[in-house]
């Protein structure tokens, strides 16, 4: 038995060494060539399904913008009808072919498997989704009188994609699909008063990652992962429960304090759709 132990010590390790430098540099040079030809490789949009999640402002309505530019069908998610329909009629100016309003909360469970399935049985398929819908919280940890309140936080940031992805996985295998997640800088670049907000978008991060390792090559994943971008969650302006917009001017006044600590991503580069997956 020493014998072999000392036969596999000696042998082994120069074995394992040729492999590695064997296997390795073919390995990467596939995987950088692959990089480099997704880079350049435009999709063809025109006619595809695209579900993507609040929609009625921000970036995910400007995403349904850049995607009807690009011919594709929308079916767009969102709490405010009135908003929707606005950006529905300018989708289709923009060029979108056909364009849905759906009215949902991505907290809920049910209302994901109902806007999932809406868009399936209107178009026939999906190619795309798009989870965009987030809210953003800011204050000092140690100074919250009420941690509960950052719930929703957590609901609609991470559990707001993760029930979407699930119920359209199925179809999206079925297209060959992409999902497209709009994480933040905020998951790794930390500053004041973003600990439940940055801590909701590492969770969305990890998850994804871990999905491209499941799915492998089936479904596509793209995470973005911005800076501070100027929209309505930077304004002060936040979702009440009855699901009007309300300004909260304490809110402006850290979104100010935070921009020093956030990193600038421009919306032109973010909205690159013609660009494949880096995986």
């Amino acid at each position: 038995m020493e014998l072999i132990h000392l036969v596999m010590d000696i042998v082994l390790p120069p074995l394992l060494l040729i492999f590695v430098l064997m296997v390795l540099p073919p390995y990467v040079i596939y995987k950088l060539v692959i990089t480099i030809i997704r880079m350049f490789t435009v999709e063809d949009l025109s006619g595809k399904v695209v579900l993507i999640t609040g929609a009625s402002s921000g970036i995910g309505e400007q995403m349904a913008y850049e995607y009807a530019r690009k011919g594709a069908r929308l079916a767009l998610v969102a709490r405010r009808e009135k908003k929707l329909q606005e950006v529905v009629e300018k989708a289709r100016e923009f060029g979108s072919p056909d364009a849905i309003v759906i009215c949902a909360d991505v907290s809920i469970s049910n209302d994901c498997k109902r806007f999932v399935e809406e868009t399936v049985n209107h178009f026939g398929r999906l190619d795309h989704l798009v989870n965009n819908a987030g809210i953003n919280t800011a204050f000092y940890f140690e100074e919250s009188e009420d941690i509960s309140s950052s719930i929703p936080v957590m609901d609609i940031n991470f559990w707001g994609s993760v029930y979407p992805t699930s119920f359209a996985l199925p179809h999206l295998k079925s297209t060959k699909g992409k999902i497209v997640v709009i994480g933040s800088a905020s998951a790794w670049l930390y500053g004041p008063c973003l600990s439940i907000y940055g801590a909701s978008k590492a969770a969305l991060e990890n998850f994804y990652q871990t999905l491209r390792v499941e799915l492998g090559s089936s479904v596509k994943i793209t995470i973005a992962s911005p800076g501070f971008i100027e929209s309505e969650i930077n304004q002060g302006k936040y979702l009440a429960a009855d699901g009007t917009v309300q300004v909260d001017k304490e809110k402006i006044d850290v979104s100010s304090l935070i921009v020093t600590f956030r990193i600038f991503t421009p919306i032109p580069v973010l909205f690159q759709l013609n660009i494949d997956d880096y995986r």
